[in-house]
């Protein structure tokens, strides 16, 4: 089991899962996965108020918490690589500053602008 933070990690493994990641939040953040989420939600209530067997109801309480756990880990990993871009931006604007103000090279300029992606842009 890896502890490094999510985006300081290397290898091809990395970039698949991250890639996977990020494909998977754009899914569940859509009204179409909200309402797959809504027909599990009342299939599962529905199993309830037709007093199907216990075994069903143990299945669909199985396929609930398995779906719940997840969209933890998907969400949970993007998070932290959103968390970690952002704290890269912020420490380039910081080192930015603090080379304006000290009148220093423009190598923290030069960061700050690949970390913000405005060599993207042009």
């Amino acid at each position: 089991m890896a502890t490094d933070h999510p985006a300081e990690r290397g290898g091809p493994g990395r970039d698949r899962f991250a890639a996977f990641s990020d494909r998977a939040s754009n899914v569940t953040s859509s009204p179409l996965f909200y309402g797959l989420c809504v027909l599990l939600v009342l299939g599962t209530v529905a199993l309830h108020f037709a007093h199907a067997p216990l075994s069903w109801l143990i299945f669909a309480g199985d396929v609930m918490a398995s779906v719940n756990l997840l969209l933890l880990a998907l969400l949970k990993n993007t998070e932290r690589r959103d968390t970690h871009a952002l704290q890269r931006k912020l420490d380039s604007i910081a080192a930015a500053l603090l080379e304006q103000r000290e009148g220093t090279s423009q190598e923290a300029a030069d960061e700050l602008r690949r970390a913000i992606g405005l060599d993207d842009e042009q």
